[in-house]
């Protein structure tokens, strides 16, 4: 079970060009450099082989530096690192726009995106594969739309049986 396997990254234009030829949600790894949390999900969660099979087959990966000093175009907008500076690179260094607007507010987070480029949902902190797995098919198999409570939500946490 805990082979070891590549998801397939892409960049955000990337997932945002591909989703228009072939409409798949996105998952984005929103990450900063520091975070020992975030290097500790890349190594155990996304190097799994089950994850990164599940992911490559249903969604677009995207990871995202959330300190990154590029601009990012989505959804019309260009969002950009204004206060980035060049020499901490690997320490605290500002915050994307894009980070703010897909409703990052610590790292690691797992931002999922609908077909059409809307969010779904942020998901913050460490996941081990069981638990990445339970947000994985909850978001792809479309259950968000049917459950809109936290009940309902615990309802369904409780009886997820994982298989990774």
């Amino acid at each position: 079970m805990s082979q070891t396997a590549s998801v397939n990254w892409m960049t955000m234009e990337e997932a945002l060009e591909a989703q228009v030829k072939n409409p798949k949600k996105i998952m984005i790894d929103v990450y900063t450099q520091w975070c020992g949390p975030c290097k500790m999900m890349d190594k155990n969660t996304f190097h799994n082989a089950d994850v990164a099979q599940y992911l490559n087959k249903n969604y677009y990966a995207v990871k995202f530096d959330a300190e990154s000093p590029d601009p990012v175009t989505f959804k019309g907008t260009k969002y950009e690192n204004p206060t980035f500076d060049p020499a901490k690179v690997g320490r605290r260094n500002g915050v994307h726009q894009l980070s703010r607007a897909l409703g990052v507010s610590a790292y690691p987070t797992i931002v999922f995106l609908d077909e059409d480029q809307n969010v779904i949902a942020p998901i913050s902190g460490y996941r081990t594969p069981p638990q990445l797995e339970l947000f994985l098919k909850f978001f792809y198999n479309n259950t968000h739309k049917t459950i809109n409570t936290q009940e309902g939500f615990q309802d369904y946490q409780n009886s997820f049986v994982p298989t990774w």
